[in-house]
């Protein structure tokens, strides 16, 4: 029996170091309902009272009428989204003119090319190798 009563006596000096300590105070579950009615630390800032909540629910109703901060915090939003969405659609303008400008150049080159090979093949060596074979009047 001499085992157990020593397994017995470490168990209870492990628990009383524990209970010492001061992690023992923050655990995941509270001790007694009073903290968890009146939290203490940051817990306080997250939280409010019921009759609070209420009351702010019920000053805040639909038709209720918003702070200037309120109304300007909102009014900085939309500006913000605002600016993104002008860049996002200036970026998209910017490379779909990038892309017209190179189609319409790659169009230009192979019209020069065909013309030009247009005018070697019909060109009979008599008149100069002038645009349209035109003489000035």
């Amino acid at each position: 029996m001499s085992w157990t009563y020593a397994t017995f006596l470490a168990l209870l000096t492990v628990l009383f170091a524990l209970s010492l300590s001061p992690e023992a105070d923050s655990t995941a579950v509270p001790s007694s309902i009073g903290s968890a009615k009146d939290p203490q630390g940051p817990l306080k800032r997250i939280f409010m009272k019921e009759a609070d909540a209420s009351n702010f629910f019920r000053r805040r109703s639909r038709r209720a009428v918003k702070s200037q901060d309120e109304i300007n915090a909102e009014q900085r939003q939309v500006l913000a989204a605002d600016e993104r969405k002008r860049e996002f659609h200036e970026e998209k303008r910017n490379e779909f003119e990038s892309y017209a400008e190179e189609d319409n150049d790659e169009q230009d080159e192979r019209t020069r090319e065909s013309t030009e090979q247009w005018r070697e093949f019909h060109y009979d060596g008599m008149n100069p190798p002038h645009e349209y074979n035109r003489q000035s009047i």
